[in-house]
């Protein structure tokens, strides 16, 4: 479960009632795109004949670039997180997370759904380096526009416990 019982009306978008601009809302899809991406590999080493995961995170820039529906990119990042359902661990994480990117469009805060199975992919890839996951994250900040940097921040902090605390490991 990555998303919160009460939502932030930050990550809310302006015509849904909160104060999130598109813009933001575009920057939000790119970055979990990226830190999808980051982690793909892990995925397609195990099962490259599968397209389903590339496909979400191209679906979630094309949804930022306004070339796709929110709709037709949430089916995609659907079809992402079916791939996982099969797997385990590492490839497993890394479907999940281009699964999440795909959704950003629907709802922003799959982003850090995103950024979370990306570190739980790294983590499992990497058992035996106790840093691979805060190495992760802060490879991750480090993609951040800065126009989003404290609102993603700020909802790591927020939401750190129903992402299985990967933010302040």
């Amino acid at each position: 479960m990555i998303l919160p019982k009460v939502r932030d009306p930050r990550l809310v978008t302006i015509r849904r009632g909160g104060t999130l601009t598109d813009a933001d809302h575009r920057r939000l899809a790119l970055w979990a795109a990226t830190c999808a991406e980051h982690v793909l590999h892990l995925f397609e080493d195990a099962q490259g004949s599968d397209p389903r995961p590339r496909e979400a995170i191209e679906a979630a820039r094309a949804w930022a670039r306004d070339e796709m529906s929110m709709m037709d990119a949430r089916a995609l990042g659907g079809h992402a997180m079916g791939a996982a359902r099969r797997l385990h661990k590492a490839p497993r994480y890394a479907a999940y997370a281009a699964g999440q990117a795909a959704c950003v469009g629907h709802v922003a805060e799959h982003d850090l759904g995103a950024a979370a199975y990306a570190i739980k992919a790294v983590r499992a890839a990497n058992p035996g380096v106790p840093i691979a996951g805060r190495t992760e994250r802060d490879w991750q900040r480090r993609q951040l526009d800065s126009s989003i940097r404290s609102l993603v921040l700020e909802d790591q902090a927020r939401r750190d416990a129903i992402c299985w605390s990967v933010f302040t490991e």
